[in-house]
């Protein structure tokens, strides 16, 4: 289901990592079948009726919310292994670039890129999996491509 929601999200300019992300969150909760999916989608759609009374509220009124939302994924960033380069250097800037080019793309782009081309470098070709090598490739045509 997740895939489907991946490549519907693709269609409507969503980023897959969110639909992936929602998708766990929801599992998480205790949402096991498709049917929390189908109610969630459901609530979106009576909300469609309060977008109007959302637009009143401005942008910084989200500030807080989103520096919780960070925050608490931040967390998470003690369980990098930072004494290996392999997995450091490529973390380090997929967390570095998603901010500072506004962009999750980027971000782990840049991430994909880090991780293969650190791992051709020193030698471990045999760990590095043929799709591995199509998403450096696609990453590579993406940042060479003029923006629009």
């Amino acid at each position: 289901m997740d895939s489907l929601g991946a490549i519907f999200g693709g269609f409507c300019n969503a980023s897959s990592n969110t639909l992936y992300i929602e998708s766990a969150a929801g599992i998480g909760e205790g949402g096991r079948t498709g049917l929390t999916a189908v109610f969630v989608g459901l609530f979106f759609i009576s909300a469609i009726l309060l977008s109007p009374v959302a637009s009143v509220i401005p942008a910084e009124a989200t500030a807080p919310s989103l520096i919780l939302v960070g925050l608490m994924m931040m967390t998470i960033v003690q369980d990098i292994p930072w004494t290996s380069y392999e997995a450091a250097i490529p973390a380090f800037v997929t967390l570095v670039l998603m901010p500072f080019t506004y962009s999750i793309t980027n971000g782990i782009g840049a991430g994909f890129i880090a991780y293969t081309l650190l791992k051709i470098v020193s030698g471990r070709v045999s760990e590095v999996h043929p799709l591995l090598l199509l998403a450096l490739t696609a990453f590579v045509v993406y940042f060479c491509l003029p923006i629009a």
